[in-house]
Formats: structure tokens, C-alpha cells, sequence
């Protein structure tokens, strides 16, 4: 392994006792640990880990999102670039800049926040990255090489909620998952990294018949549709641990989850709360991704259990 956390250091502060599966502790763990790392490369190598975000437009989440990762990079030491371009930018002129990016020996990461403007082409984008500078995990080579069992980055927010299922000590071996949504940022890779921890996985998607019986044999249910309180809360299996990925803005300006949060949480053994739960490790797994990629640049290995 490239980089290796401390999974019983990320464990200490986490309440094992609480339903609720917060991920505001175990980010700010994760990054601390990080910090770690990118202090060793900096001393030992000389280098600094360099996080280049890319946005276009002045989408507003996205420039939510865009400042949460920088400040990110700053609690960790990381070195961030933030390019900043209009809404009317071209494909060309983007990926003229994604190359140059590509071509910078300083910089380890790239990650065009998405979406882009209706003009512009996401997917064009995301195969011009460098995959060994690809840190959001989109590529096609690195999402071939997950389903190959050898990747080195991996999309953020799955293998973050992996992250969060080892610090929460769930054990997953022989576990029935359903994972509900089949998008190539989070229900595929999703479903690959589970069975990759001898989990018998179902997906389920919108021409599944009768979810809802889908869902009620899940001892750990992935959701992660963007249709909010798409899940009933009477649906889940008592005891089952519930991984809520979806977001939506409701009119009063709350931000909800795509599993009726309270009635659920009185059946679930662990369940992660919108917001503070899986968005949370998203951040800090980009930043590990970034620390990776300095990694495999360097051609080092880090430890963190020893460290």
C-alpha cells in the first residue's frame, strides 16, 4: 500500500455506542493523520502534496464545496491551486489547462469540480486527467483497476464510506449489502468495494421490482439516489447499519437524505446523519487520495500504523 491510516487511531474518538454514524470526528481524525504523512514526505523527500481544483462557473454548491476542500488542504498542509474560470469557458480552453496541469511535475492531484456547465462535456474532461493525477477516482483506468482489485485511487466518497465502516468496527464478512443507485461515482465502485470485503452485495436501481423487500433483508444498506426520503424509515431491518449518501435542499432550506432519517434510526443499529456523516469523509478521502498520489509519484510507501 502506498499509504496506510491507522484504522484504531481513526476508532478513539468515535462514540461505538451512538446509532448515529458521524463523520465530523472521524474526518478531523483522518486529516490529522494526514498532516502526518504530507509532514514525512515534506521531511524525508522534500515534497509537498499538491491538490490543483479546477472549477467553472460560479455554480453555488459547487463553490461550497470548492472552499471546503481548500480548507481542507490548509489543515492538512497540502498544497492547494485553485483555477478559477468563467461560465462561458470552452471545452478546449479547459482541457488546454487540465494538459498543462498533467505536464506540472508539482502537482499530484487534479479534480474538476462537477458539474460543469451545460456546454461542456464532464466526461471529455475527466479522461483527459492523468490517471496517476486523478484523485476524484473517475478515470477509466482507475475505475478499471478497482474492478481489477489493484486500484491505487478510488472514488472518494465509496471508499470513505469504507473508511467510516472500518472505524465503526462493521464487520462485513458474509454481511447481505444492497446498495440502491448504480451511478459510476458511487453505487458501482460501491458495490465492487464491498464485495472486495466478502460482503454479498445487491444493487438495486429504477427498474428494480419491489425495493422495497430489497431493502428489508439488508444487514447494510447503501443508498445513495438524491431522492429524498426515498427509503422508509419502517423498511430497515432491525439492526441493519444505514450508509445515507443522497442530499437535497428542501424549501425551507434544511438539507435531508435519501432515508427517512428518524423513523429509521430507531430501527438501525448505526445509521449516518445528513449532513455530517458521509459527505464528511468524501473531503478528507480526497485529501488521502492526494497523499497517495505524492506517493506513488515518489515511489514511497507510508505507514501510518508506525509512523
Amino acid at each position: 500500500m502506498l499509504l496506510t491510516l491507522d484504522d484504531n487511531d481513526l476508532s478513539q474518538n468515535l462514540d461505538l455506542d451512538s446509532t448515529v454514524m458521524s463523520g465530523r470526528p472521524l474526518k478531523k481524525r483522518m486529516l490529522a493523520q494526514l498532516a502526518r504523512a504530507v509532514q514525512i514526505l515534506e521531511q524525508q523527500h522534500h515534497v509537498r502534496p499538491c491538490l490543483a481544483v479546477v472549477q467553472v462557473g460560479d455554480h453555488p454548491a459547487s463553490s461550497v464545496y470548492v472552499r471546503n476542500k481548500i480548507l481542507a488542504c490548509k489543515k492538512t498542509g497540502v498544497v492547494s491551486m485553485l483555477h478559477e474560470l468563467p461560465g462561458d469557458t470552452t471545452d478546449a480552453e479547459l482541457h488546454a489547462l487540465l494538459e498543462r496541469l498533467n505536464a506540472d511535475p508539482a502537482v499530484h492531484g487534479i479534480l474538476v469540480q462537477l458539474p460543469l456547465p451545460e456546454h461542456m462535456d464532464p466526461q471529455a474532461a475527466i479522461q483527459l486527467i492523468s490517471p496517476s493525477k486523478d484523485v476524484d477516482g473517475y478515470h477509466p483506468v482507475n475505475l478499471g483497476d478497482l474492478m481489477a482489485g489493484r486500484g491505487a485511487l478510488e472514488p472518494c466518497t465509496p471508499r470513505g464510506v469504507m473508511t467510516m465502516l472500518r472505524a465503526y468496527k462493521v464487520d462485513l464478512v458474509g454481511m447481505h449489502a444492497v446498495v440502491v443507485g448504480r451511478s459510476m461515482t458511487v453505487g458501482r465502485p460501491m458495490a465492487q468495494m464491498l464485495m472486495r470485503a466478502n460482503a454479498t452485495v445487491t444493487v438495486c436501481h429504477r427498474f428494480t421490482k419491489d425495493l422495497q423487500e430489497h431493502v428489508k433483508r439488508a444487514d447494510l444498506l447503501v443508498v445513495a439516489t438524491g431522492v429524498h426520503n426515498l427509503i422508509k424509515g419502517e423498511w430497515i431491518k432491525p439492526g441493519a447499519t444505514v450508509i445515507d449518501v443522497g442530499i437535497t435542499r428542501l424549501e425551507d432550506g434544511s438539507l435531508s437524505g435519501d432515508v427517512d432519517y428518524d423513523v429509521a434510526r430507531e430501527r438501525a443499529r448505526y445509521i449516518t446523519p445528513v449532513p455530517g456523516g458521509v459527505g464528511q469523509m468524501t473531503v478528507a478521502t480526497l485529501l488521502e487520495n492526494t497523499v497517495r498520489s505524492a506517493c506513488q509519484t515518489l515511489g514511497v510507501e507510508i505507514d501510518l500504523r508506525r509512523a
